[in-house]
């Protein structure tokens, strides 16, 4: 009597925490598209993207170390694919995130990244042989509508900018599919790691061969901005990812992705506010809405095959992680 009274309590404390965590994965998240418009100010995009995925990387590379992971970075079987989902799941989605958010305001960019549904149930059909059920169907189109109405872009500029974040997601969605179709059995933490070191040496390639040590601010503006764009990485980045796995630990997933996920967008309005003074529109407010209505009658649709359950550890809904 007292172990089941023991182990309901438990359950009960586990669920609490839950909740807990997907709360700190909503709001870490919300701060994502302001943070990115602070820093890509400051610096080039592709500064940017590298400092946040190295600082990133070094973060999940020492939890490897300290957890005598590290050799599965590098095991022979799986080594190729981990690569590429970093360079595809990171680097190339970074560069093409911070481009974007460069040109564009921190709503349009919460908002555009909120296409990543409609990328998904394609690609699950064409790769996965997942159905296009009716509810998903008509929640991606409410998710497309929402997102034209409300884009209202300052010139040529900030047409180019929302194009970038709209692709964005593709990235990552193309890296889900290389985990399910091959990485499957591969821990988390390696995963993660996978996707910010590798997604860290690629950037930081590409940075050096293309002279970006030429490209860095004068000292003054440097020592201002390296510790948001520490904060980005180890914070937005790696703990946001820590923080999305806590949850999806202790609930099930989509319980989780419907709260995390439709908060993101709203909760990123006030930390918009907060740290750059922007306002949404009354269009952008009714765009914004028929979005996350969107996004959450997708992410509570029934699973649309039992495999669609593995996607969700890889990688946390933009936290959120990404970035």
């Amino acid at each position: 009597m007292h172990a089941a009274s023991d182990r309901g309590a438990d359950a009960r404390r586990q669920e609490r925490l839950g909740l807990l965590f997907a709360a700190l994965c909503a709001v870490n998240g919300a701060f994502v598209p302001a943070i990115a418009k602070l820093t890509t100010a400051r610096s080039d995009a592709l500064f940017v993207a590298t400092a946040t995925t190295v600082v990133a990387g070094a973060c999940a590379f020492a939890l490897l170390a300290a957890r005598g992971e590290l050799r599965r970075l590098v095991a022979p079987r799986a080594v190729g694919r981990l690569v590429a989902i970093g360079v595809l799941g990171t680097a190339i989605t970074f560069l093409l995130f911070f481009e974007g958010a460069r040109r564009t305001s921190a709503i349009e960019t919460a908002l555009c990244l909120q296409i990543e549904p409609v990328y998904s149930l394609f690609l699950a059909r064409l790769f996965l042989g997942h159905p296009l059920a009716p509810r998903r169907l008509a929640a991606v189109a409410a998710i497309v509508v929402g997102i034209a109405f409300a884009m209202n872009p300052s010139g040529f500029s900030g047409w180019v900018g929302n194009a970038l974040l709209l692709a964005t997601p593709l990235g990552w969605q193309v890296s889900h599919l290389i985990v399910l179709r091959g990485l499957g059995s591969v821990e988390p933490n390696t995963l993660t790691a996978a996707r910010y070191v590798y997604g860290g040496i690629a950037l930081a390639a590409v940075w050096i061969a293309t002279g970006g040590v030429a490209r860095l601010p004068e000292s003054g503006e440097l020592a201002r901005v390296l510790p948001v764009l520490a904060l980005q990485g180890a914070v937005l980045s790696f703990l946001g990812t820590l923080v999305w796995y806590q949850a999806i630990a202790r609930l099930d997933l989509a319980r989780c992705t419907a709260i995390v996920v439709p908060s993101i967008p709203l909760l990123s309005l006030g930390a918009s506010f907060l740290l750059l003074g922007e306002v949404a529109s009354p269009r952008q407010w009714l765009g914004l809405l028929l979005t996350v209505c969107g996004v959450l009658a997708f992410a509570t649709a029934p699973a649309a095959a039992p495999r669609a359950e593995r996607l969700a550890p890889e990688a946390p809904p933009l936290t959120a992680a990404e970035p």
